[in-house]
């Protein structure tokens, strides 16, 4: 466990600690892109140090310990990580990845649009996977698919807004791109819907960028949060589907979180149960990931965040970061409250700066300022009808 440093000796020690680190880091883990220094900075920092870090101050409470694999704590609105434990350990995700996969595509496809499914879209669905119940030759709205992937988790439901988005591969391709925009460089794409495939993974620190990212996006925010909704029968007819989120909704037993606003949990076989959840309490959201709880049992997952949240609250304002979910983004989120849609002329916040534009514009416009200002001195001023 990591306690804050406060002396320059402690500091030293700890560069000595993060030198011995590989060189090719996670954050070098690209082949053939230069991370450049920001993403350097960050690979050798506590987070990608094994084990539990926190850097509490006087009167923190003790940090808990999870049996899970992996976990994390964030505030969301700073990008502060509070606490983590072997935060960039990489862990097959399970159905966590469609958070990835929701801020991926969401964008793209209007909630009104209604699609007539095709045997070829829900083919090549892995076996045992989730379903919702998508029939083919069955007409659905976009807004009824995105249901079937926050509440039940639908692998079907996925493989058919995944077609809408260019096919199973582009899809997968795009939500790696994605990743990589948000900062999120220990995930690995195959199988969009989070079902295990070789060489498919995640980590605890990625998971909490994509939980907090789609906090921002209005849409996701509503389907994450949501408790239960209609689902269109294959009769004609419909029928309900509840979140398996047990901490949002508190089925089988599992007690809800109070102040929780959702996101998205997770089972495989071999991922275990994951979760990403978040909660708003006392003016603050925070952000967990739980990775593949070690005992406890199905519900584990639920009472480890439960713990891990609890924590955060009483930590909030106690503890120093050890980490931030910006670290390697090109630009900072602002908080999990969404934007407004950019006007013409407004950056995104996702898009990276140009300070050599900027810098080119200055000084052409102290150059025409300068040439103005000459030629008044030698000819007077221009007449005020004259046009160029």
């Amino acid at each position: 466990m990591t306690i804050g440093f406060t002396s320059r000796g402690a500091v030293s020690i700890c560069v000595l600690c993060t030198a011995s680190l590989p060189a090719a880091g996670p954050a070098a883990a690209i082949a053939g892109v230069d991370p450049g220094p920001r993403a350097t900075a960050a690979a050798s920092s506590l987070l990608y140090r094994p084990g539990t870090h926190v850097r509490p101050r006087p009167g923190a409470p003790e940090v808990p310990d999870p049996s899970a694999l992996s976990w994390l704590v964030a505030d969301a609105r700073t990008g502060n990580v509070l606490a983590a434990h072997d935060a960039h350990r990489r862990l097959p995700p399970a159905s966590t990845l469609k958070t990835l996969f929701a801020l991926t595509v969401l964008p793209t496809l209007p909630a009104g649009i209604r699609h007539r499914v095709s045997a070829k879209e829900l083919a090549g669905i892995g076996p045992g996977s989730s379903l919702v119940g998508v029939a083919e030759d069955r007409t659905y709205r976009v807004s009824d698919l995105w249901n079937g992937v926050f509440l039940s988790s639908g692998n079907d439901a996925v493989r058919v807004l995944a077609a809408l988005n260019g096919g199973w591969r582009a899809t997968a391709e795009r939500m790696q791109a994605k990743a990589r925009a948000l900062g999120a460089r220990d995930t690995r794409v195959t199988s969009p819907d989070g079902y295990d495939a070789p060489g498919q993974v995640s980590s605890a620190y990625d998971l909490a960028v994509f939980g907090r990212a789609g906090l921002r996006n209005d849409e996701f925010a509503r389907y994450c949060a949501r408790h239960e909704a209609l689902f269109p029968a294959r009769d004609g007819g419909s029928y309900g589907i509840v979140n398996t989120n047990r901490l949002l909704t508190g089925a089988d037993g599992v007690e809800p979180y109070e102040g929780l606003i959702g996101i998205k949990n997770g089972y495989t076989s071999n991922a275990g149960n994951t979760l990403v959840a978040a909660a708003r309490r006392y003016g603050h959201t925070l952000v967990v990931t739980v990775m593949n709880p070690r005992s406890g049992g199905g519900h584990a997952v639920y009472e480890e965040a439960r713990t891990l949240l609890d924590w955060g609250f009483e930590a909030a304002g106690r503890v120093n970061p050890v980490g931030s979910l910006d670290a390697l983004r090109p630009a900072a989120l602002r908080g999990p409250e969404p934007e407004s849609a950019p006007g013409p002329t407004a950056r995104r916040d996702d898009a990276p700066a140009h300070p050599a534009l900027w810098a080119i514009t200055g000084a052409a416009l102290l150059g025409a300022a300068a040439v103005s200002l000459y030629l008044r001195l030698r000819w007077g001023p221009v007449p005020t009808d004259q046009r160029c």
